[in-house]
C-alpha cells in the first residue's frame, strides 16, 4: 500500500462474541508489523475497519454478518427534536480539545464509568497502561475532548482525525450526569466539529441489528451502512423488506 509494502491481514481463532449471546466471533486484524499512519487508517476505515490501540481490525465471522460499519455524512445530518433538547441541556458545558496524554482526572472518570455502566464487561479495574493502550496509539492523530460543567468533569470523548473524517473511538462520562445524556451530546458535538472542519463523515463503529445497546446509532440520521463492499443509505435487508 505504501511503496513496496504489502498489507497482510490475520484472522483470530473463533472466540465468544461480545455482543450477541451464544455466538462465536472472528476478528480480522491488519498486520501489526505494517507501518500505519492516518492515511492508511482512512483507507481501511472506508472499508469498515476500526482502531483499538495500535491495531486496526474488523469483525470477520464466517456465519454472521451482523456487525455493520456505520458513518454519518455530517453535512446532511439534521438533529431530531430530542437531540435538540440534548444540545440545549448541555449548552453550559465548556469543551476543550486536549492531546492524548495521561490525565489522572480523566483516568479516574474512566474507571468510575466502567465500574457503574459496564460491570463485569471485561474492562473492569483497568490500569493506566490498559487505559492508554486501548484509547491511544503511536501513529494515529487522536484528541481528547474534555467537557466540564463549571469545574466538574462531565465527559471525555476520544476522537481520531483522518483526512476527510473523524472517528468516534470511545466516550466515557460521569454516571451522575446521565440525565443530561452526555454520551448523546458527545456524538452531536463530534458531528458539529467534523462539519466545522469541513470533513465529510463521522465514523461511529459497528451497528448490530440484534444488539439493543447498538440501536442508539440509528438515532443519528442520515446514516450510511457498509456492506457488500460499499456504503449504502439503508441497513441490509431493509430494501428487500420494503419491496416485499
Amino acid at each position: 500500500m505504501t511503496g513496496n509494502q504489502q498489507l497482510a491481514f490475520y484472522a483470530t481463532p473463533p472466540h465468544p462474541c461480545n455482543y450477541l449471546p451464544r455466538r462465536e466471533a472472528t476478528t480480522l486484524f491488519a498486520d501489526p508489523q505494517f507501518t500505519k499512519n492516518p492515511q492508511v487508517y482512512a483507507m481501511l476505515a472506508a472499508c469498515g475497519f476500526r482502531r483499538s490501540g495500535e491495531h486496526l481490525y474488523m469483525p470477520h465471522c464466517r456465519t454472521c454478518r451482523q456487525c455493520i460499519p456505520v458513518r454519518i455524512p455530517v453535512a446532511r445530518f439534521v438533529p431530531s427534536a430530542n437531540q435538540q433538547r440534548v444540545m440545549r441541556r448541555n449548552r453550559d458545558l465548556t469543551i476543550r480539545r486536549l492531546p492524548p496524554e495521561l490525565n489522572a482526572e480523566h483516568f479516574a472518570l474512566y474507571r468510575r464509568y466502567l465500574a457503574v455502566r459496564h460491570p463485569g464487561g471485561g474492562m473492569d479495574n483497568p490500569t493506566e497502561k490498559n487505559y492508554q493502550e486501548f484509547l491511544t496509539s503511536s501513529w494515529s492523530l487522536t484528541w481528547f475532548y474534555e467537557m466540564r460543567r463549571g469545574e466538574r468533569l462531565v465527559c471525555v470523548a476520544v476522537v481520531d482525525f483522518m483526512a476527510k473524517a473523524l472517528s468516534a473511538v470511545y466516550t466515557f462520562f460521569d454516571p451522575d450526569e446521565a440525565r443530561f445524556s452526555p454520551g448523546k451530546f458527545a456524538i452531536l458535538h463530534e458531528i458539529a466539529e467534523a462539519r466545522r472542519l469541513g470533513f465529510d463523515w463521522l465514523y461511529l463503529g459497528y451497528w448490530i441489528r440484534d444488539s439493543e445497546k447498538m440501536q442508539y446509532k440509528n438515532e443519528y440520521q442520515p446514516l450510511e451502512y457498509f456492506y457488500d463492499n460499499q456504503w449504502r443509505p439503508e441497513p441490509p435487508g431493509l430494501a428487500d423488506r420494503r419491496a416485499s
